[in-house]
């Protein structure tokens, strides 16, 4: 176990490159199981969840190789096994992944109850009707068990648009026989990725980037070479950073495509960028201070399904916000355990009204200082690294491995731009 040791108060100042998206990797990854030869996945980030799906590919007898930085290529034509172990089950929730390409290919599948962050309840109903509508039964006794002769093309309506369950029916689709329509999908960047991999691979989707999928179903998939985009939710968190240090960075690597809804956001604080190209520029000269809504209503920050606000940046807003002129509202609609970190701001000195485990009112600008944290989850972890970074004083944080699930060498990267932090092995 590791710890971060942090003294705040120094601006960032820098250039950094954007990482691969993980939220795209982790689904790719999976999909490598529906190839009839190897796949090369490019732009990986080199993170914890990253390292446990390779770890499932190669129990299930793929062999992994990293011939360069941030480059795999995965060959599944040894795969001869369709379950998923509980150890590493329980590390990382993107192991509910393998259910669809493990069906597809072999006709059934067996896996625990998937495990990552501790932020409330995350259903996967979702994920179970969709295969069901594509003649999958399943059985629940601890493990979920999949299985089905063969997979048929079908019209469906998801429930909710929930990203992983998209992915999932996305993946089992591409080898069912006939076409499959998925209404209500999700469209994020990731999952737009993840279509564009298959397609790369030798499958038909229509509808790429909207809420209506067609899905034509191949008798074979083949490899490909495919280069995963980048991380937007890394974008935002360092867009962020900047702001409340008061720094200056550029972000190379970017894609402008993703941008407006987290402009959206961080607009309604007084926050601003410019893109040049593939980059991204933060001055350390913004406004910071809180944009009424019409009449002088306080102004709200939720969360949506694409393209609105992102739900793993509302950790990250809610810290920029302590440093932001007005009082601000932010709405996580979507996990009623992802506000629970405020505690430990409202102990720094955060002027914070939790209103129910969704909502929090945010005062600002407040003087933080620096405590002993604890990370409860990837989102909340890195919102505690920004405001540790931004506080006055010294601070520790703890449980850092849920922060490097989703953040590519991060303290080497932010000691680059000026950060005072270290990592340390936590006794």
């Amino acid at each position: 176990m590791y710890k971060y040791r942090v003294e705040g108060g120094y601006p960032i100042k820098g250039r950094v490159t954007a990482s691969g998206n993980k939220n795209a990797a982790l689904p790719c990854l999976a999909a490598t199981v529906l190839a009839s030869a190897p796949v090369t996945l490019k732009n990986i980030p080199e993170i914890e969840d990253v390292g446990v799906m390779l770890d499932v590919l190669r129990y299930l007898g793929a062999t992994a190789e990293s011939p360069e930085a941030h480059t795999w290529v995965i060959d599944p034509r040894g795969i001869s096994r369709s379950d998923v172990p509980v150890e590493f089950a329980k590390k990382v929730r993107a192991s509910i992944l393998f259910a669809g390409p493990l069906l597809a290919r072999f006709g059934e599948a067996t896996l625990p109850p998937p495990g990552g962050d501790t932020i409330g309840r995350r259903r996967i109903d979702t994920h179970l009707i969709a295969l069901q509508e594509l003649g999958a039964r399943i059985k629940v006794d601890g493990f979920l068990r999949f299985s089905a002769p063969s997979l048929e093309g079908a019209k469906i309506f998801l429930d909710e648009a929930s990203v992983t369950g998209t992915e999932n029916a996305i993946m089992a689709a591409a080898l069912a026989k006939g076409t499959t329509v998925l209404r209500n999908a999700a469209s994020e960047p990731h999952v737009q990725d993840l279509c564009r991999m298959l397609s790369a691979m030798g499958s038909r989707i229509e509808g790429i980037g909207s809420n209506v999928l067609t899905i034509h179903g191949a008798k074979e998939l083949g490899g490909t070479v495919f280069s995963i985009g980048p991380d937007f939710m890394e974008i935002g968190s360092f867009i962020g950073l900047a702001a409340v240090t008061h720094g200056e960075i550029t972000i190379d690597g970017i894609e402008p495509e993703d941008l407006p809804p987290l402009k959206v956001g961080f607009g309604r604080l007084g926050i601003s960028w410019e893109v040049q190209g593939k980059s991204l520029f933060v001055s350390n000269i913004q406004q910071m201070k809180v944009s009424q809504d019409l009449g002088g209503q306080i102004p709200k920050i939720d969360d949506a399904p694409w393209p609105g606000f992102p739900p793993d940046l509302t950790s990250i807003m809610t810290v920029v916000a302590t440093q932001t002129e007005g009082i601000a509202l932010i709405h996580e609609k979507m996990f009623e355990s992802r506000m629970f970190f405020v505690d430990k701001l409202i102990g720094m000195g955060a002027r914070i009204v939790l209103c129910d485990p969704h909502r929090a009112v945010v005062s600002g600008p407040a003087r933080l200082s620096g405590a002993d944290l604890v990370s409860p989850d990837v989102r909340a972890g890195m919102a505690m690294v920004i405001a540790a970074l931004c506080a006055h004083g010294h601070s520790t944080i703890h449980n850092v491995y849920q922060i490097e699930r989703g953040y590519e060498r991060l303290t080497e990267r932010l000691k680059a731009m000026g950060a005072h932090i270290e990592r340390e092995a936590d006794c």
